[in-house]
């Protein structure tokens, strides 16, 4: 059986990272035992079947599988807790560090240059729209221009 001792401390983001990689493979070895348990008391309980007291075999099975597993899941809830501390933290500083960038003279200066050049082009998708829509009330007069201009007598 595996034994958790980890302590919970502030690590640097690449050392948070590997300590839940760490904590992954933790997780990967107990998901592992307790389907090794699993299979175990599945065969017992078939095994169980051939016997005439089938209950009391299924019974002791059930003992056995329990005796298995209860260490199993007590060692899961620690760790998913340890897992969710680490998960948080590591968000925690991503989050902190997206802040610090966007926040940056550098990003500032980019967003209102980009908004400008945004602006800019709604203003003249505006006067190419306004211009289309003044061609369009025109085209009927155009035409009859055309009309008069191309007629031969």
């Amino acid at each position: 059986m595996l034994k958790l001792s980890l302590g919970g401390a502030a690590f640097a983001t690449p050392a948070e990272e590997a300590q839940l990689e760490k904590l992954n493979q933790i997780n990967d070895e107990l998901e592992l035992q307790r389907d090794w348990s699993k299979y175990r008391w599945e065969k017992a309980q078939s095994e169980c079947y051939k016997n005439y007291w089938v209950n009391y075999c299924i019974g002791k099975a059930r003992a056995e599988y329990r005796k298995e597993i209860d260490p199993i899941q007590a060692q899961e809830v620690e760790l998913h807790e340890v897992q969710r501390k680490l998960r948080e933290s590591l968000k925690n500083q991503r989050d902190a560090l997206r802040a610090a960038e966007r926040a940056s003279p550098e990003k500032a200066a980019e967003r209102a240059e980009n908004q400008h050049e945004y602006d800019e082009k709604q203003k003249g998708a505006a006067a190419r729209a306004a211009d289309r829509e003044q061609r369009r009330k025109d085209a009927p007069k155009r035409a009859q221009e055309n009309k008069a201009g191309t007629q031969i007598d």
